[in-house]
């Protein structure tokens, strides 16, 4: 469910102190509830109320049934959605700005202009670090992170390909200037990266060997094979379901540390490159945390359902 807040900050105050606060809300925040990694929403429609409500965790109460323990610090249930834990699966909330996870509590984060909060309910047993999702494009390009927008530049293998020229017009498109370079250290502090390519050209960063090993290291649940010609799709509990080669695309986010989050359009090959690339807007992104494109042409949202593995 979306609650959009249409109301503008005053045009003195600058993006980063504005908050919901007292005074006039900000223009476009989002409110995102849903549950089981972005597969079904919560809650229902509603006129969005908002004096008052500085905070995430404010923003959250003034519009949902919250439910909170340890001292009002966490969130147990959101509209009657509680979490658990029950046959070694582990059911919590999370919560991401802009795609990120947020790295305090929510009753400690302020809204900002133009925030995507986002707020979901999953199997946190594999890992309960997923440091950033792609499913609140053209977030964080467009207002960036902690009210911070930061330079974007998107790194192609191939600089006036079809798939580095698709993503950067995709990017402009929703209102982002971008650079435009090719696949570098990575080196350059407080840029937004997206690399685009075959896995064997945009592997070899801390961020992305960090997929390779798994949801526990990167929060993404697929990983390519080192030599980059296949691709292994995840379910929540990190077991292997589908196993893709020629032709399968990714499109994933994920961060090192404390390093900015890194995009990756990639795919085992130069097709599904091109299929990640055409996957690369919002209306396919929606409420994903990452997305796989299948030889076939189809989209599968990760992590997959439990089933028994299929090549």
């Amino acid at each position: 469910m979306r609650l959009v807040l249409s109301a503008m900050c005053l045009a003195a105050l600058t993006l980063t102190s504005c908050a919901l606060g007292t005074g006039p809300a900000p223009g476009v925040v989002e409110l995102t509830v849903t549950r089981e990694f972005g597969g079904a929403e919560v809650g229902r429609q509603r006129p969005p109320r908002v004096r008052g409500a500085k905070t995430v965790m404010s923003l959250l109460m003034r519009n949902h049934r919250v439910t909170t323990h340890y001292g009002g610090g966490l969130v147990q249930a959101i509209d009657g959605h509680t979490g658990g834990a029950s046959d070694g699966d582990r059911i919590e909330w999370f919560y991401y700005v802009n795609g990120v996870q947020a790295p305090r509590g929510a009753a400690e984060t302020d809204v900002h202009p133009g925030d995507h909060i986002w707020w979901d309910l999953h199997d946190s047993s594999q890992t309960a670090k997923i440091p950033a999702v792609v499913g609140s494009f053209p977030e964080p390009f467009l207002n960036g992170i902690e009210g911070e927008r930061l330079p974007v530049r998107v790194e192609c293998a191939e600089v006036a390909g079809v798939s580095c020229q698709t993503v950067l017009a995709r990017l402009r498109t929703s209102g982002v200037p971008a650079a435009v370079a090719g696949i570098g250290p990575g080196d350059e502090p407080e840029t937004l990266r997206i690399l685009v390519g075959p896995w064997t050209a945009v592997a070899g960063a801390p961020a992305t060997e960090a997929i390779e090993r798994g949801p526990r290291a990167s929060g993404v649940y697929a990983r390519f094979a080192p030599n980059g010609r296949t691709l292994t799709l995840l379910d929540a509990r990190g077991q292997a379901v589908r196993v893709l080669s020629s032709g399968a695309g990714l499109v994933a986010a994920t961060r090192y540390a404390k390093e900015d989050p890194v995009w990756v359009v990639s795919g085992v090959d130069t097709t599904g490159v091109s299929r990640a690339a055409s996957a690369f807007d919002a209306a396919t992104l929606h409420d994903h945390f990452a997305l796989a494109l299948e030889p076939s042409g189809g989209a599968r949202p990760l992590p997959l359902a439990s089933t028994a593995i299929r090549r």
